[in-house]
């Protein structure tokens, strides 16, 4: 699936001396495969552990499901905005 806001070509960014495409940083987040996952944007906040940068996306870990997701860039950090 790839509509309004997905993409199969994104930009790469550095993530723990690595770099990852968006699905992988989706990936990273889940701790699983997703479906499809939207562009990398910087988030507007600090690691709440190390300070470092903090990288957001969207993603569909499933077919019914559309998940926010931070990763930071330098540590093993992440959440989602699952209740």
């Amino acid at each position: 699936m790839v509509g309004p806001g997905f993409s199969n070509v994104s930009e790469n960014r550095v993530v723990q001396g690595r770099m990852v495409t968006a699905k992988k940083l989706a990936e990273l987040v889940e701790d699983d495969s997703v479906m499809e996952a939207e562009s990398i944007e910087d988030a507007d906040r600090a690691c709440p552990d190390c300070g470092g940068g903090v990288l957001q996306v969207g993603y569909m870990p499933s077919v019914t499901e559309f998940v926010t997701g931070w990763k930071c860039q330098d540590c093993d950090w992440s959440e989602t905005d699952r209740n």
